[in-house]
């Protein structure tokens, strides 16, 4: 299909307010600030999708002042007015923010406590990670890719209601439908909502995919100021061990370069921000970014991998003003990065460093996480030894005639265990020890000039790792977060013991609050992935022709018995 067929795109313009006779009102709730919102690919994708079915009359809402109704950006209507409330949430700290908009705009937060309309749902990445500590705030979820049935859902829901029909009629309709969870009702395992790859002709590349999200507004308030977002490719091959997306957005897929072009000579826009979690990988990276030179827009690239970043890419971003590029070295030492399988040699990201130097970028941005499992001092004596490494790889890149050193920013990142990885069964440090830690990194850096640090939070990444991790009885600990003015404060009020969620390793045989789902990787798979980070070794990443090359996570099998059912 051409992507003409279904262009929907306002760039600058706001949407025009439309009468609702005949459609239903469908309230899209980004749990964040606008500018938030008009940089997140995802929201505006579920928008794209909703928003023009004439069945619907979407409205979008931000996080109110604490205290004041929710109300629609398009409208002025309050939140309450909608019997359609879809929250999309992407990050655990966000729990908090839906359940005070429904409280501050009138609508009772425990979906117990609302036998009728308004129907409030949740999607995006947590609902097909674990969506259990918030499970008894919603009448259901859409476990997986909104473009994977989410509009049929909805319209279906809409023809239910003005057929006369009830909320909980509509939720033993579908609580055992394909990509639909709803708590209470749902009895058997909720499959994760996937549109199924296909082979990329072009390239022989395969998986494709087919439905690559773009931006429907641009904005000057936007986080990333008047950039178009385009998706590239979804997933990553590595499956390193710490990251929930190399899991759960299986199978990597890249979209197809004819696509792309079209999206963007369709919307024109000024800026254009490509979007992926191997954005390296995608073969036709550099022929599309040169093809964006030629026409004179501007882009930008979310991360590059340092053994992706060759010459000629760092060329063509140099020449179209590129000035700050980051790397993730992830692992203070390479046992460390090995344990994580993070497919990454030392000389690769060194020589990285020196070619980011001798091309004259001005802010080079290197990520470490800290917090591994069974991390020790000579894991960060030997990162002491590295950042030397880094400093003198810089110094050969620039040469003696330069006199101004490329500015280095090391940030460094606490490990949260997420759920659907190998590290989901691994204890948190203490806070104390995260801190303890991010002060030795810090120290590292100061006799080197030119470096900063920049480090996270260890209460932040903690308390992301109870909301990650947790069942459903968490939900008492975030309605005191959202009744009580934050997080801290829930600490305080709250009677339960948080810290036993993140300070002991799981057992093989323990259940997980988010058993339930089946996002395609068999949980044999992830346990065997967890052993070998504990001996340190390697996994080979996806092979690049796809599933049908490797079958050893379980999702070839999944796929192809979905591609059977549907």
């Amino acid at each position: 299909m051409s992507v003409k067929e279904d262009f929907f795109y306002y760039g600058r313009e706001e949407p025009a307010a439309e009468e609702t006779g005949g459609r239903l009102p469908t309230a899209l709730v980004f749990p964040g600030r606008k500018g938030a919102a008009l940089s997140t690919l995802g929201w505006q994708a579920v928008y794209r999708l909703l928003a023009p079915d004439t069945e619907l009359a979407v409205e979008r809402f931000f996080i109110s002042e604490p205290g004041k109704p929710a109300v629609s950006m398009d409208s002025d209507k309050d939140l309450s007015e909608f019997p359609l409330i879809g929250f999309s949430i992407n990050f655990e700290e966000e729990y908090l923010y839906p359940v005070r908009m429904l409280k501050d705009s009138g609508v009772p937060a425990l979906a117990s406590e609302r036998p009728g309309f308004p129907l409030v749902m949740a999607g995006g990445p947590v609902a097909f990670l674990n969506p259990a500590p918030i499970a008894a705030f919603f009448d259901f979820f859409w476990v997986g890719e909104a473009e994977a049935g989410l509009k049929d859902l909805c319209v279906e829901l809409k023809r239910h209601i003005y057929d006369g029909g009830s909320k909980d009629d509509f939720l033993e309709l579908i609580k055992d439908r394909y990509g639909v969870y709803v708590p209470g009702k749902t009895m058997n395992k909720v499959k994760r909502a996937v549109v199924l790859p296909e082979t990329n002709a072009e390239n022989n590349q395969v998986p494709l995919l087919t439905t690559p999200a773009y931006s429907c507004f641009i904005s000057p308030e936007a986080v990333f100021k008047d950039m178009f977002l385009v998706e590239v490719n979804r997933g990553c091959p590595y499956g390193c061990r710490f990251c929930a997306a190399g899991y759960i957005y299986r199978p990597p897929r890249h979209a197809s370069i004819d696509k792309l072009k079209e999206i963007v000579e369709l919307a024109d826009p000024p800026k254009v921000g490509l979007i992926g979690t191997a954005l390296t990988d995608w073969p036709d990276l550099l022929p599309y970014i040169n093809w964006l030179k030629d026409r004179k827009t501007k882009f930008s690239l979310s991360s590059v991998r340092a053994d992706g970043l060759t010459e000629e890419l760092l060329d063509t971003l140099r020449a179209s003003g590129v000035r700050t590029v980051t790397l993730a070295l992830e692992g203070a030492s390479k046992r460390l990065r090995d344990s994580a399988s993070k497919n990454l040699e030392e000389e690769d990201f060194l020589r990285a460093v020196e070619l980011c130097a001798s091309k004259g970028v001005n802010h080079l941005r290197i990520y470490i996480i800290v917090g591994w499992p069974g991390e020790t001092d000579e894991d960060y004596e030997e990162f002491a030894c590295m950042l030397e490494k880094i400093d003198q790889a810089r110094n050969r890149g620039q040469g003696k005639k330069k006199k101004q050193y490329m500015r280095i920013t090391l940030g460094a990142s606490c490990l949260v265990p997420k759920p659907w990885t190998p590290l989901q069964w691994s204890a948190m440090p203490s806070e104390k020890e995260l801190k303890d830690v991010l002060s030795k990194v810090s120290s590292l850096t100061k006799k080197y000039k030119g470096i900063a640090f920049s480090g996270d939070s260890p209460f932040q990444a903690r308390l992301q790792g109870i909301l990650a991790r947790g069942n459903e009885e968490l939900h008492k600990f975030i309605m005191i977060a959202a009744e009580k003015g934050g997080w801290k404060k829930a600490f305080k009020y709250y009677e339960g013991d948080l810290e036993n969620i993140i300070d002991h390793n799981l057992d093989k045989n323990d259940p997980l609050p988010w058993d339930f789902i089946d996002t395609g990787i068999n949980k044999a798979y992830l346990w065997r992935e967890w052993e070998r980070y504990q001996q340190g070794v390697i996994t080979p990443p996806c092979p690049p022709k796809g599933c049908a090359e490797c079958r050893s996570c379980g999702m070839y099998k999944w796929i192809t018995d979905e591609a059977e059912n549907h």
